[in-house]
């Protein structure tokens, strides 16, 4: 079913079943409301007069892991792992505590995209400590707009890496905002 503009009421003129069928009961079932399927979702425009349900989603994992790799990669506990219907847009959300067993060298968490998109790791929508003293964990996060991905479900998992030494990450989240 589609939306139709509405049509415009002329005095003393019949309004017929199938006109309000048309313009008032087919124009309610394609508001949020009617096609509201799961608390806690939401809306987003994808087209002229035309909206689709969106559900955030989020991993979280507790348990502290590390890696030596100076490439990104899976810790042993893979993820977080999110997987999500989006447009071509959405919000990732990453936090982690990080810490390095050596002074002054980087670990880094970022995210890549697989699905019905493919979007590498990269250093540019990573979190990381760098500076530090050796094993001083630090808690961040971020929030990452991304524009170019395909419409579709999309698979967004967490990968990890370090400039040297040993990067330990504990409390890792990702949390996905479909568009």
């Amino acid at each position: 079913m589609a939306w139709t503009a509405p049509m415009t009421a002329i005095p003393n003129t019949v309004f017929t079943a199938a006109q309000f069928n048309t313009h008032v009961r087919d124009n309610l079932n394609e508001t949020a409301p009617a096609k509201a399927t799961m608390a806690s979702s939401h809306f987003v425009g994808v087209g002229p007069n035309e909206i689709v349900e969106r559900m955030s989603q989020s991993q979280n994992i507790t348990a502290t892991e590390s890696t030596t790799s100076t490439s990104y990669t899976d810790l042993a506990t893979v993820g977080p792992t999110v997987t999500t219907a989006t447009g071509n847009s959405a919000i990732v959300f990453i936090r982690a505590g990080i810490e390095n067993t050596i002074v002054n060298e980087a670990s880094f968490m970022a995210f890549d995209v697989t699905g019905a998109s493919s979007l590498p790791t990269n250093d540019a929508s990573a979190i990381n400590t760098d500076g530090n003293a050796a094993n001083s964990r630090v808690r961040m996060g971020t929030a990452y707009m991304i524009n170019s991905l395909t419409a579709g479900v999309n698979i967004f998992t967490a990968k990890y890496k370090v400039s040297a030494g040993t990067g330990g990450f504990t409390q890792r989240q990702l949390a996905v905002f479909p568009l």
